[in-house]
């Protein structure tokens, strides 16, 4: 009834009419007036190719409520020129929001030049987006030129201020990694530095709220606007220890995997992701998210799913499901030889890949961290079954993999952990004296929490990497992310630490530097100083 609806729900429905009545069921990109701005989630590019790359943007003039935007299609005007300030345009075109996919865009452009900085931004109705820049991939022909990139996962929105997406933004980089855990699908808790909803995400609507929130950090928003971004997902984005059809509370395939489909659609419409990924859309819980990406003849990037197609976790606690912490003699499920973390398709992609691959690096993007790791500081030897460390026999493949066929200076990037770590990937972590077969660096988080196992000590971590004699140094106590340098001699990796992620505007340093020389697998320390 009238007297039930408020008068913004009477000037969305009118907006509708007249959109639909006018202009024969799609609002015309310069025909209609928006009320409120709808780029309150800013805009972001990814997927860079040598020709093209991915534009993003998601009309949204209220992110937080639902319903926000009359549930018709939008055109919405794209483009892209040579300069900030659009004299020189290269490509322009309309792309259609639907309210099939919370009104997002996905612009694949094509008939770019190679190894170009580009800028974009969107128009919808009198509204126009903020400019953003972007660039395309080196031919794969390329010489191997420097490039530099920085990578990082883990932003916990309740738990921290985003500063590192400040500081990453204003350098000078050419790509953008993420790992995973986008967002975080928890309960609110209280006592934290920022709030979010009470209950946790498990809806499409519910996912489709926490992005948005997530978004509208303008910090975040300058990080997606400075350089194109590849991305993949770890278990957050849809719930916590996901493996395959099972969540720590709930081992239920069918709910999990309906969950899975929602969480997988508020994903990809709100990243700046090719439509390969796009059968998310029809409720699907499947969608490949492993990819390579190529940069000229310098990289090659390899970006793996570890949730999708992995088996269970082994010996899960009492009552519970997902992860634990075990003795490692103490449960013989982990040491399964057809245990996987990637799913035997994907496996056998990664190796297929890297086997052909013509690029003087080879980096493996993917979620956590793969050298193993006693987390028991005193005797004994405690292990993660969530991690790599619950998949042994599928490590092994990998380093076997890396030793037998040794693909060019590979190196091996993560996340997950909130923690910086830098470590040798032995050929048989059983053997001290085995060969290094790729070097390895895990970032600290953006701003979730170190995890409780590492009791939030980094008294505890040095003791850690006393006893795993591979791990080169660990950092746990900050927030952050990592820069990378890449030349044809040479990678600098530097690990960046925000002083304090619980206050606005603090400062970000270097905790520590590593470099990989080209031809000679491990890394070496060259400096900690901010």
């Amino acid at each position: 009834m009238i007297n039930n609806m408020n008068r913004r729900d009477l000037l969305k429905g009118a907006l509708a009419s007249a959109v639909l009545s006018s202009l024969g069921g799609c609002a015309n990109a310069s025909r209609y007036a928006m009320a409120d701005d709808p780029f309150t989630l800013g805009v972001a590019s990814g997927s860079p190719l040598p020709d093209g790359v991915v534009l993003w943007t998601r009309l949204a003039p209220h992110p937080l409520t639902a319903g926000d935007m009359p549930p018709v299609p939008y055109l919405v005007h794209w483009e892209v020129a040579a300069d900030a300030g659009f004299r020189q345009l290269v490509q322009q075109g309309t792309a259609t929001a639907s309210a099939a996919l919370a009104h997002s865009v996905h612009v694949q452009v094509q008939g770019l030049a190679p190894d170009r900085w580009y800028w974009y931004r969107f128009r919808a109705g009198d509204a126009v987006s903020p400019v953003a820049r972007t660039r395309t991939a080196p031919a794969d022909s390329a010489a191997a030129a420097p490039m530099r990139f920085a990578f990082a996962s883990c932003q916990d929105y309740a738990a921290g201020f985003y500063d590192a997406w400040g500081d990453l933004a204003r350098q000078e980089m050419d790509l953008v990694v993420f790992l995973g855990d986008y967002i975080y699908e928890s309960a609110f808790r209280p006592g934290l530095p920022r709030a979010h909803p009470v209950e946790e995400a498990a809806t499409l609507a519910q996912y489709r709220h926490r992005y948005a929130l997530y978004k509208m950090d303008t910090q975040l928003q300058a990080a997606h606007a400075a350089a194109p971004w590849i991305i993949t997902m770890d278990d957050h984005e849809v719930g916590n220890d996901l493996a395959n059809d099972s969540l720590q509370d709930d081992p239920d395939p069918v709910r999990v995997l309906q969950r899975r489909a929602a969480a997988y659609q508020a994903w990809y419409e709100h990243m700046p992701v090719r439509n390969t990924f796009a059968n998310a859309q029809a409720g699907s819980p499947h969608m490949r998210v492993y990819t390579q990406q190529r940069w000229g003849q310098l990289a090659s990037f390899y970006v793996t799913d570890v949730r999708q197609y992995r088996d269970h976790q082994s010996c899960p606690p009492a009552g519970r499901y997902g992860g634990n912490i075990v003795r490692g003699d103490a449960c013989p499920e982990r040491l399964g030889a057809n245990r996987s973390m990637l799913g035997t398709q994907q496996e056998r992609w990664l190796m297929d890949s890297m086997d052909k691959s013509a690029t003087r690096w080879n980096i493996l993007a993917q979620q956590t961290l793969l050298s193993k790791l006693d987390i028991e500081p005193g005797s004994g030897e405690n292990l993660r079954t969530d991690g790599w460390d619950g998949y042994p026999a599928a490590r092994q493949r990998l380093l076997d993999f890396l030793g037998q066929r040794k693909p060019a200076n590979p190196v091996v990037i993560g996340g997950d952990v909130h923690s910086h770590w830098a470590s040798d990937v032995k050929a048989d972590y059983n053997n001290p004296a085995s060969a290094v077969v790729a070097s390895e660096f895990c970032t600290t988080s953006i701003s979730s929490q170190t995890p409780r196992w590492m009791q939030q000590s980094q008294k505890v971590a040095d003791l850690l990497v006393r006893k795993n004699p591979h791990i080169k140094g660990a950092w746990v106590e900050q927030r952050g992310y990592s820069l990378v340098d890449v030349s044809p001699q040479r990678m600098t990796v530097q690990m960046k630490v925000v002083e304090d992620a619980t206050r606005r505007g603090t400062a970000v340093t270097n905790a520590a530097a590593f470099v990989v020389s080209s031809g000679r697998a491990g890394s070496e320390k060259v400096g900690s100083s901010g």
